[in-house]
């Protein structure tokens, strides 16, 4: 991405996240979608996964390319509304961290599953991470509003893993570092 429109983009968002905390006056109403919306940038073990979810259903291709990420977005809503209601599960960020490393390792190794066994992997991790998300959802905040935010920006994860992952298409090598890239960084969130 060029500088200029980095920080075009930059422009825009950054305020919007800097008003998703509460105490600024006129916000009282979208709190609720603006937290739930800053939540996946908070953590740079949330982005990566979902980025690398959208990098493996582009190498995927086909029906993929939106059954997957439909399918990650889909059951996280299920693991939040599951937390909400109050269900504690052990190893969430050990489940977090094996959805780094495991699909880093798929893109740097270019695995194809039947689309069953892919929307398997892509369930059982987004169940971790919906896990959380609605385990560090503000006491303060609605349900609804903050999982509709969430799942928005998550959806916006996966579009720029598959625009990157597009981007790259003719570039195997590339993809492949990539992917090795998001498999060290599954190692490191291991670790810490």
């Amino acid at each position: 991405m060029k500088p200029t429109r980095f920080l075009a983009l930059a422009a825009f968002v950054v305020p919007v996240l800097a008003q998703a905390h509460p105490g600024h006056e006129g916000h009282e109403l979208t709190w609720d979608f603006t937290s739930g919306a800053a939540h996946p940038f908070s953590g740079w073990d949330h982005m990566l996964a979902m980025i690398a979810v959208g990098l493996w259903a582009a190498r995927l291709g086909g029906r993929n390319r939106w059954l997957v990420p439909a399918m990650f977005a889909g059951v996280m809503a299920v693991g939040a509304a599951l937390a909400q209601a109050g269900l504690a599960m052990p190893g969430i960020e050990q489940g977090i961290a094996a959805s780094i490393l495991v699909l880093g390792l798929l893109i740097a190794a270019a695995v194809r599953f039947p689309l069953s066994a892919t929307l398997a992997v892509v369930s059982a991790f987004a169940l971790f991470h919906g896990l959380a998300h609605g385990a560090e959802m503000p006491v303060s905040a609605s349900g609804l509003g903050y999982s509709f935010g969430f799942i928005a920006s998550t959806l916006l994860l996966h579009v720029s893993g598959l625009g990157l992952g597009l981007a790259l298409k003719n570039r195997e090598k590339a993809v492949r570092y990539a992917g090795g890239a998001v498999a060290l960084a599954g190692v490191v969130a291991f670790a810490i």
